[in-house]
């Protein structure tokens, strides 16, 4: 008999389920929990403002780490040698995400979750294009209200 304890995957089979929206969703909110840390480092040092900030603190880290995880699921499980081939900076514009994921968990600074933010939208254009899916830039509808690449997707 098998005693599996936990099994998770996303994804060696390829279930071909793949979209940039996650990563972009993470990286916006690495930004507007950044702009929330800033804001209550701003307000007194009550005990309730510090249980503030270690819970928003620990969800910019999960966020961030969201990020990593799923830009490398992508990068690792879609993007083969025809994608690559097409796009080859697709290599070092995923360590630049890497690099700009673990620095916003190092350091309070919106600068560099914006940076991740637009990095993201770089990695979420060229996805789309390899799938000759044409995309659209638009202002994300809630804070910190920036930039994200959306597809367009035509009605069947």
């Amino acid at each position: 008999m098998i005693n599996i304890k936990t099994i998770s995957a996303h994804c060696d089979i390829p279930c071909k389920i793949y979209d940039p929206v996650i990563i972009q969703i993470a990286s916006l909110s690495v930004v507007r929990l950044t702009d929330l840390i800033i804001d209550i480092g701003s307000k007194d040092d009550s005990l309730s403002n510090q249980n503030q900030m270690t819970r928003i603190i620990v969800e910019k880290e999960k966020q961030a780490s969201i990020v990593k995880d799923e830009t490398r699921i992508i990068w690792g499980d879609y993007f083969k040698e025809p994608q690559l081939k097409s796009f080859p900076e697709t290599h070092s514009l995923v360590h630049s995400i890497m690099l700009a994921a673990s620095k916003c968990k190092q350091e309070i600074n919106r600068t560099n979750a914006e940076t991740l933010v637009n990095i993201v939208n770089q990695f979420s254009e060229i996805f789309w294009t390899t799938k000759s899916i044409k995309i659209k830039r638009v202002v994300s509808p809630y804070p910190p209200s920036m930039e994200m690449v959306l597809p367009i997707l035509e009605d069947a």
